[in-house]
């Protein structure tokens, strides 16, 4: 994740501040690509099927398990906190509301931690994601 130097431009405090829904943003695009990269280094599907068995580590469901699962920081679960209980006017499709509050706060966590640069702990985090989802 060298890039991020050239990507992120704002400071702790800045990253801080932030809505907890940009960072849900952030990290929603951060997992996809961590899981879509993993499966792509893991299958020779094409990706129609990658698409389909990335489903299963990426609904809204299997975040919200997930998250409930990881051991976290007092600071993580701060995050957790902000991105779960932010007002997020999205009437979810495919999942409950509390699976996709969960699943925004699960996002928010990975946003934060990549936002401020904290890879080995986002690293941990993403490994712990394929363990508890296979």
């Amino acid at each position: 994740m060298e890039f991020q130097d050239e990507l992120i431009k704002k400071n702790e405090k800045e990253i801080n501040m932030m809505s907890p829904l940009t960072w849900a943003y952030v990290g929603d695009s951060v997992y996809e690509m961590y899981i879509r990269t993993y499966l792509s280094n893991k299958t020779n599907l094409n990706p129609h099927k990658l698409h389909i068995l990335s489903i299963k580590y990426v609904k809204a469901s299997s975040q919200a398990e997930i998250l409930k699962k990881l051991e976290l920081t007092d600071e993580e679960k701060e995050i957790v906190k902000r991105g779960r209980n932010t007002e997020n006017h999205h009437i979810p499709k495919n999942a409950t509301i509390e699976d996709y509050m969960y699943s925004t706060a699960f996002e928010a966590l990975i946003g934060y931690l990549y936002l401020n640069k904290q890879n080995e702990r986002l690293k941990e985090i993403l490994k712990n994601c394929i363990d508890l989802v296979d």
